[in-house]
């Protein structure tokens, strides 16, 4: 059945193009055309569905620039500890959590989403924290970052860490005055520990993956991504696309490091989507987190006596590797980089390896979060080719913890207005579950760049509400290699539409998180209905 959508404002997300009054989509689920009802008139079939929008605003759905789809839901099954304010608050939840899913004796307790610049001190959990709502249980709590996280004696125990365990490469364990591990765990450590967590069942990861997507869609989401994939989750998500489960277009990125080969022995999804599931390219890490000071900088943080810049995962030489690896087979590399350390080794690589004889390859590769990159450096990825996808609600949420790990360095975190004026096109994420993928809240953050605390950062890298728009339509399409298929309202695109209760470009900016989405459209139909 055909849909006409009018009596409201249509952004189409194309530069130059005149604001249509009404929008048709045909009944194959892609725009049929755009224009004055009149104009549309004679394409309108008798059954054809009138919505008339009331004044509301009718635009593409919104395209996750980053995110870990199957990670996020599985934080859906576990103790969140986000906004806590105390270690007796972790406690407190992860003791409920316990009783309401009556663990027996040596069942593992996790929770995740705590945030250690919001405790007294700013100060970890301890492994004596911990045990003492342990019980016969081991315990693991993972800061909001994803990066880091605390542990008690018992699971320390079953990992096999002890005072005469060595930090990994890439990683630091904790340790009381005697060298003894304390219970927290840096990047590599905690990861390793983290694979000591039995997974839930198949049937419950696909239900919470249900789950995680409703989520997506009633923030207007339509394309997600799935960040850093490796079999197990390629074999989850395989199952809800071959099943039909899946309700949003999902973009994996497989783990070069890690995952090799796994790209290559699925190459049915590398051809695009099948039942809305496709394999993007490749993703690799290369620093760790600023709000818990494993970025990697070229400077110290403040305050670091001993000059501590943070650390990188990789040497030089494996990341020219793991770049070479993907252009040589022609494959879209995403590449973490917090720190302006880490970006640098990640543009230094891309350089070499496109003199090797990929200068004109068109491949996208994409600086996910770039949260201290520098203005000389975006000079350098324009001419290398390399987007930045920009966690720019860090402004908000870690802003105030910015400023006393960096400094001046905090006023220019997701330097936004700077990537527009090189004409550089870029994408927005929240890096979900560090933050529910809320694309409104970003949009707020993104033009008023203002902290917790009501400081403002650099308002030279605020961006108009319609640039912000970009990075999470037309742009996002762009780097998913999908700007003929989504991203704007054109005639013959897919009809993923997501309509709002207020205009964000007629909306006073510090009233943008006040936009409701009302529904979210994927192809054509309804997929999420608000009140």
């Amino acid at each position: 059945m055909q849909t006409l959508y009018y009596n409201g404002t249509i952004l189409t997300m194309e530069e130059g193009t005149p604001q249509p009054e009404a929008l048709l989509v045909g009944e194959d689920g892609r725009i049929q055309a755009l224009g004055s009802r009149s104009s549309l008139a004679d394409l309108v079939n008798p059954d054809c569905r009138r919505v008339d929008l009331g004044g509301r605003t009718l635009l593409p759905g919104f395209i996750d620039g980053h995110s870990h789809f199957t990670s996020y839901a599985n934080t859906l099954g576990l103790a969140d500890l986000s906004g806590a304010g105390s270690v007796g608050e972790i406690l407190r939840r992860l003791e409920d959590f316990a009783k309401e899913q009556d663990l027996a004796p040596g069942d593992w307790l996790v929770g995740f989403g705590y945030d250690h610049n919001l405790l007294a001190g700013g100060e970890h959990p301890t492994r004596q924290d911990l045990d003492r709502v342990a019980g016969e249980h081991p315990v693991m709590v993972t800061h909001a970052s994803g990066h880091m996280g605390a542990v008690n004696t018992r699971a320390l125990a079953l990992a096999g860490i002890t005072a005469s365990t060595q930090d990994p490469q890439g990683g630091v364990i904790g340790r009381e005055a005697g060298g003894a591990p304390n219970g927290y765990l840096e990047e590599a450590a905690f990861m390793a520990v983290g694979r000591q967590v039995p997974p839930p069942s198949p049937q419950r990861v696909l239900a919470l993956l249900d789950q995680a997507q409703d989520i997506y869609l009633r923030h207007g989401i339509t394309t997600v991504q799935e960040g850093l994939t490796g079999q197990g989750e390629l074999v989850l998500l395989k199952q809800m696309a071959q099943a039909g489960c899946l309700r949003v277009d999902v973009a994996a990125y497989v783990d070069l490091d890690k995952a090799p080969n796994l790209a290559q022995e699925n190459p049915a999804y590398l051809m695009g989507y099948r039942q809305g599931l496709k394999i993007g390219g490749y993703k690799i890490f290369l620093d760790g987190s600023p709000q818990g000071r494993t970025a990697w900088l070229t400077q110290p943080y403040e305050g670091a006596e001993d000059g501590y810049r943070g650390y990188p995962i990789h040497t030089d030489e494996r990341v020219a590797e793991l770049v070479r690896t993907a252009f040589s087979q022609g494959r879209q590399l995403l590449c973490h980089c917090n720190g302006d350390a880490a970006a640098e080794q990640f543009i230094t690589a891309v350089e070499a390896v496109r003199r090797e004889g990929f200068q004109k390859a068109d491949l996208r590769p994409v600086m996910v979060h770039a949260q201290t990159v520098r203005v000389d450096q975006l000079d350098r990825m324009r001419a290398a080719g390399i987007l930045p996808s920009y966690f720019v609600a860090h402004t908000y949420y870690w802003g105030d913890v910015h400023l006393q790990n960096l400094g001046r360095r905090a006023e220019t975190i997701s330097p936004l207005r700077s990537t527009v004026r090189r004409g550089m096109p870029f994408t927005l994420h929240q890096d979900s579950p560090v933050l529910p993928p809320d694309m409104i809240d970003t949009l707020w953050c993104a033009v008023n760049r203002r902290t917790r605390a009501g400081a403002l950062l650099s308002q030279e890298e605020a961006v108009t509400p319609y640039q912000a728009l970009l990075g999470i339509t037309a742009y996002g399409a762009y780097q998913y290699f999908e700007e003929g298929e989504k991203g704007t309202l054109q005639t013959g695109k897919r009809a993923d539409l997501v309509i709002l209760s207020q205009n964000p470009l007629t909306t006073p900016l510090d009233a943008l998180r006040g936009i409701r989405v009302l529904e979210t459209i994927k192809d054509g139909k309804t997929v999420y209905q608000g009140e």
